[in-house]
């Protein structure tokens, strides 16, 4: 085959054709290896690539419930009712200095339930969900220790869910109603919610 070669290039030696040949091959490796190697740099960065290009609307939405406490027991129960309308505030804080980063309030729908998205994760600030107005003018006194509720917003924790549920959150009636005593036995607990 190669003194085919050599009888339509009478220009070309042997020895040349041999270097020429070669240097082909390598040439050819080289772009070669260059391209799998752009292959294999394409399937590793893209996805990287796609994930930081790519706008995070709402990674998060935290959901929970309001409810009036109508016999005053400081904890949800049969008698328990849901706020349509209470205003609900998550505030996320800088860790050390307490400084409010990120703030977005909801309301909640006729079951008492609210929902507020969350732009981005909050990774370790400290977040909570508060009580901020009640509907109801009867049932406006925030229940101490249920007035709050604290909620990890990080997808750096394990969980695969971007829900985020905030215990249920509640205010407490002027007045017990008619029938509380009665309810509370069941907790043997008194009017005032001791046992």
């Amino acid at each position: 085959s190669l003194s085919f070669f050599f009888s339509i290039s009478p220009l070309c030696s042997p020895s040349q054709l041999s270097s020429s040949i070669k240097q082909s091959k390598v040439r050819f490796r080289s772009a070669k290896m260059a391209k799998m190697t752009m292959l294999i740099a394409a399937i590793c960065l893209l996805p990287a690539i796609a994930m930081a290009v790519r706008p995070v609307a709402e990674p998060f939405v935290v959901k929970g419930r309001v409810y009036c406490d109508t016999c005053r027991a400081g904890f949800e129960t049969p008698a328990s009712i849901y706020l349509h309308g209470a205003t609900v505030r998550l505030e996320c804080r800088q860790r050390h200095s307490q400084e409010v980063l990120y703030s977005a309030e909801a309301t909640t729908d006729e079951t008492g339930t609210y929902n507020i998205p969350v732009k981005q994760d909050q990774k370790d600030r400290v977040c909570e969900t508060m009580l901020v107005k009640s509907p109801h003018r009867k049932c406006s006194s925030p229940d101490a220790g249920r007035d709050r509720s604290r909620v990890v917003l990080t997808s750096y924790n394990g969980v695969v869910s971007y829900e985020r549920f905030a215990n249920n959150m509640g205010y407490m009636m002027d007045e017990p109603m008619s029938f509380c005593s009665q309810l509370l036995q069941q907790y043997e607990l008194d009017d005032e919610g001791r046992f």
